[in-house]
C-alpha cells in the first residue's frame, strides 16, 4: 500500500491510505511483504575464548580490566 500511495502522491494525486486499503480490499488485492533478512552466523558453542576476567568485575583501580560486549544488530 505504501508504493501505491507514494506513487500516487508522486502524480499529484491526494488520497488516504485507508481508501487505498479499502479499494484494494474490494479488489482483492494483497500486499506481499519481503522476506526476513539475513542472520548473523552462529559459530560453534566449543569455540568460546578463554575466561580471563573469571566473572569477577572487582577492580582495584582504573583502566585495570575493561569488557565489552558486541551484539549483532540488524540494520
Amino acid at each position: 500500500m505504501r508504493k501505491v500511495w507514494r506513487q500516487l502522491k508522486r502524480e499529484d494525486v491526494t488520497v488516504d491510505w485507508c481508501t487505498i486499503e479499502r479499494i484494494m480490499k474490494a479488489m482483492k488485492i494483497h500486499v506481499v511483504t519481503r522476506g526476513k533478512g539475513v542472520r548473523a552466523t552462529r559459530g560453534s558453542r566449543t569455540e568460546t575464548p578463554q575466561d580471563r576476567v573469571s566473572c569477577q568485575f572487582v577492580v582495584k583501580r582504573p583502566d585495570l580490566l575493561w569488557v565489552a560486549d558486541f551484539t549483532y544488530v540488524s540494520t
